[in-house]
């Protein structure tokens, strides 16, 4: 079957039982149907005092167009600890619109390793992202009303750093013109849009404690400067408290249930390759509270996810993960070994060797932050012996241990030896959690960290413009910050084509942007684009409703 066939097979529970599996009150959940619904602040309130249970990130190998199973991962390890008696839930994000009529067609895990309900997951779920895009476009829209009205902040129409967005991946939009036709419509500039996962307010909510922080955050945005170069704030345009009330309820975790019921937060979505790739921090410091075992994410591959996981999500929060598991599949192997997709299938033992070497900078770049990793292999089911026992061996050969688990095909059954293996490093190796960088070290530092340390490029190539600018920000209070990269996730270089674990490479800047409210520099690398396209062939040619009023297509 399908995965959208097996998701509409499932057997849930009603949404009340999978809260009262948490201690959750029927009186504290805010119903979405029978199957989602979202947790109360006063519940999040009434748990602070309970002991936190230990953290684990999923993370992965740079991702590939065979796909790494990084989700499916994530469900399956949370129903595998179940299934060996541990009290676990999962915490993963939400999916954007963009890339699920773009290119992966559902973001909700496969097979026997999935959230359900699954077509509402990929598409409005309970409305957190439009909420998230009504706030910001509000925002977008009361900064040029001031403009209409008068301008009394000074705003240098030049210099309006405030973007709109869309959930929806449209390259028609990444620059516009605004303000056309006539003087009653306004002053006429140039802007653009980002897409919604991207917006600072996406990364705001997933960091926000509650709402007053939320909103304290939200009013910290810098949204313009004036000729002088003095920010325009958020709370200047008396945005925030607007802002706020639209997204009170996005606020609040949503919760869902596995294909076996277990309990799972689905909050947030901010895009690893553009924004910091997280759920957000309410739902995993409540999931901490009410479970012994937290499975959570990071999205793409362990040099964008993972890095900004531990240096600004962990940061930011108080986290300490207590293990780190790396995705790694058969595919991705011989992919990075120089295998094209339409050759996959065929055994390929010197491939997989010769890519596992992407593998084993993703465990070295883990190591660096002392936190213990167990790699899970995700089995495929055209994976030969010979080709698994090759990353096995590798594995072994690093000093790290894998193990091959096959929740896709057979669910918690088929993870259980992972969950068991977790459960034995956390145990046994106690987490020595550090960022990569301390926060007094300049900007220009901190990326250069990442990029040598991570990425392991010979320089960082920044133009006079970009190294002003940082030192402006750092004049300016800002310097504390961490820094979130902005770039391709196929590769550790700039270039998506260029795979494996290369080296010597230069890192070019092509932006910088403060996001101030957020907390972090976010530093454009290479092409990345803010807003995304659609390929040749999108996703969305194949999504439908058949005749009985069934969703079809999605993944």
């Amino acid at each position: 079957m399908s995965d959208i066939e097996i998701a509409r097979a499932a057997k849930k529970k009603p949404i009340m039982e999978v809260g009262d599996k948490l201690g959750i009150p029927s009186e504290h959940l805010l119903p979405y149907g029978h199957d989602k619904a979202k947790v109360s602040q006063s519940f999040i309130n009434s748990v602070q005092g309970n002991e936190d249970g230990k953290l684990i990130l999923v993370t992965a190998v740079n991702p590939t167009p065979a796909g790494e199973g990084k989700t499916t991962t994530t469900v399956g390890l949370g129903d595998g600890l179940n299934a060996i008696g541990k009290n676990a839930m999962i915490c993963i994000r939400e999916a954007s619109l963009g890339p699920n009529f773009g290119m992966k067609g559902g973001a909700a895990g496969g097979g026997y390793a999935q959230v359900v309900p699954m077509e509402d997951m990929n598409l409005h779920f309970t409305g957190d992202f439009h909420a998230i895009t009504s706030a910001h476009s509000l925002l977008s829209a009361m900064i040029d009303n001031h403009i209409y009205w008068g301008n009394e902040l000074e705003i240098d129409l030049r210099r309006v750093a405030w973007r709109r967005v869309v959930d929806m991946n449209d390259r028609a939009l990444r620059q516009v013109a605004l303000s056309l036709g006539g003087v009653s419509n306004g002053f006429p500039r140039e802007g653009g849009f980002d897409i919604t996962v991207a917006s600072e307010v996406m990364a705001i909510l997933c960091l926000a404690k509650d709402l007053k922080d939320l909103q304290k955050r939200l009013g910290d945005m810098i949204v313009a400067y004036r000729r002088d170069r003095s920010p325009v704030f958020a709370r200047d345009i008396k945005a925030d408290g607007a802002m706020t009330v639209l997204l009170k309820d996005a606020m609040q975790p949503n919760l869902v249930q596995t294909l076996e019921n277990n309990p799972a937060f689905v909050h947030g979505g901010p895009f690893a390759n553009i924004a910091h790739g997280c759920n957000s921090v309410i739902a995993t410091t409540t999931a901490l509270k009410l479970a012994d075992y937290v499975v959570t994410e990071a999205g793409f591959g362990a040099d964008l996810g993972a890095e900004k996981f531990l240096n600004i999500k962990c940061r930011k929060a108080g986290l300490t993960p207590a293990a780190v598991v790396i995705v790694a599949t058969i595919r991705a192997m011989k992919m990075n070994g120089g295998v094209a997709k339409g050759d996959l299938d065929a055994e390929n033992v010197e491939a997989v060797k010769t890519g596992c070497a992407n593998l084993g900078r993703h465990i070295e770049n883990i190591q660096k932050f002392g936190v213990p990793a167990v790699i899970a292999v995700n089995h495929f089911v055209k994976d030969t012996d010979a080709e698994v026992q090759a990353v096995l061996d590798y594995v072994a050969s690093q000093g790290a241990e894998a193990v091959v688990s096959r929740h896709w095909a057979d669910g918690s059954a088929g993870s259980a030896d992972l969950a068991r293996k977790v459960v034995d490093i956390i145990d046994s190796k106690p987490s020595k959690y550090a960022p990569l960088y301390p926060d007094a070290m300049s900007l220009m530092d901190k990326i250069e960290t990442v990029a040598k340390e991570v990425y392991r490029a010979e320089d960082v190539i920044a133009d006079k413009k970009i190294l002003d600018q940082l030192k402006t920000w750092e004049d300016q209070g800002y310097g504390d910050l961490p820094v979130c990269m902005a770039k391709t996730q196929y590769s550790f270089t700039t270039d998506p084509n260029e795979r494996g674990a290369p080296t010597g490479h230069s890192l070019p800047i092509r932006e910088v942007r403060l996001s101030a409210g957020a907390g972090f520099v976010v530093v454009v690398c290479g092409e990345i684009m803010t807003m995304p396209g659609l390929p040749r062939k999108p996703a969305a040619e194949n999504i439908h409703l058949n005749d009985a009023g069934e969703i079809e297509g999605l993944f």
